[in-house]
């Protein structure tokens, strides 16, 4: 299993070797920002060190919206993130499942995810796995309840889409996670990627606030997080304050290599 940190984007190869990170997760632009993105200069570099890269969109993105103002450039910029990170070796491009506003129906909130992977795929696809994660709250969520999840998964599941387990997000949003890993595996057939994060909040508070998944101020029992991260699978990024993602790493790995 690699184990990993969302890390800074300007030297990622050395924010791995200083957390003996197998996989790394990074942006390519601005988080905040509709900026174009570019390869990364450190990518033959972290695949010659046999450092595997996720990258993550950026927060601005909603493909959901019923706003064309916000809809059109989410549609663009996860096309133009997924072309960078292709060309930056990246496993996967990780998206938020976005929302409609209050008093628009979330069915429209669906159908435009659909629309997005069926243009796409007329042009050839995206060239890198797409991971939809799910999210701690807000009305009208297209990843927050599980319920809503399975709808997404109606429209969008026949095009082999992946799926972002986030523990703090889910946790927030109600989640049990004792039962999270066969619930999400129930509906998407899949876990491509593990976000494991502590929560600084408590369980349903629909706040999304990391934690380091040991030795800090986190509500979530670690070996409830080990738990999930053995059920699952799959890779694991924790996405944790930045001066304990060592000792998580380090936690991690022991507990998972028994």
């Amino acid at each position: 299993m690699q184990i990993g940190a969302h890390v800074r984007d300007d030297d990622p190869l050395s924010a791995a070797r200083e957390r003996s990170a197998e996989t790394v997760q990074f942006f390519l632009a601005d988080p905040q920002s509709w900026t174009k993105p570019q390869p990364h200069p450190q990518a033959a570099e972290l695949a010659d060190a046999g450092v595997e890269v996720y990258i993550h969109a950026p927060y601005v993105l909603n493909v959901a919206s019923l706003n064309n103002r916000i809809r059109i450039p989410s549609r663009k910029t996860v096309t133009q993130h997924a072309a960078a990170a292709a060309e930056t070796g990246a496993r996967g491009l990780i998206v938020h499942g976005g929302h409609v506003r209050k008093g628009e129906d979330p069915a429209e909130g669906l159908v435009n995810w659909r629309k997005l992977f069926q243009r796409q795929q007329d042009q050839g696809g995206f060239g890198v796995p797409v991971l939809i994660e799910n999210t701690a709250g807000g009305e009208g969520a297209m990843a927050r309840d599980l319920d809503v999840l399975a709808r997404l998964w109606d429209e969008v599941g026949e095009f082999g889409v992946g799926f972002c387990l986030d523990t703090c997000h889910a946790y927030a949003a109600g989640w049990d996670l004792a039962e999270a890993v066969e619930r999400v595996r129930a509906i998407t057939g899949r876990i491509d990627l593990v976000h494991l994060n502590n929560s600084r909040d408590e369980h349903g508070s629909q706040r999304d606030r990391h934690a380091n998944v040991v030795g800090g101020d986190g509500t979530i029992d670690p070996e409830l997080l080990v738990a999930v991260a053995r059920e699952a699978k799959a890779p694991v990024i924790v996405e944790t304050p930045q001066d304990g993602q060592g000792a998580d790493i380090e936690f991690l790995r022991a507990r998972l290599s028994t």
